[in-house]
């Protein structure tokens, strides 16, 4: 693998939730978005998630993590995926401006907790049941 090859950024998402996939696939369809890994958590081994990341707060929220390391989630999850799309790069910039995140996570927050009422109990997102050595 070459250096421009290695990821700019890696996206950990809840496959198994049809609202989580039609948005991953809106912005996996965007020019650069092959220089992202997406890591599909109904699908992905617990080592794709890092030592720093539980399959359970994956699941929870939105996470991205930059390639030197650092883990970000929620609203900082969405700054840094519109940051790394060229047609979204404007968009992360702003994001990331003093107070702005704050203000996107406060409504990601609230977004997270009408999902819960929108969607029927049997659908919701949840958590699947591993098998033992997995």
């Amino acid at each position: 693998m070459t250096p421009s090859s290695f990821p700019q950024l890696t996206i950990y998402y809840d496959g198994g939730c049809p609202v989580c996939t039609r948005e991953i696939g809106f912005y996996q369809r965007r020019r650069g978005a092959n220089h992202i890994c997406w890591i599909d958590l109904a699908q992905c081994e617990d080592s794709e998630l890092g030592v720093d990341l539980n399959r359970k707060a994956a699941y929870s929220r939105l996470h991205a993590r930059w390639p030197n390391g650092q883990l970000v989630s929620g609203a900082a999850a969405f700054a840094a995926l519109w940051q790394t799309l060229p047609a979204f790069h404007w968009v992360g910039r702003v994001a990331t401006l003093p107070g702005v995140t704050h203000l996107l996570e406060w409504v990601y927050r609230g977004f997270l907790k009408i999902r819960r009422l929108w969607r029927k109990e049997d659908t919701a997102c949840t958590l699947p049941k591993r098998t033992s050595g997995k």
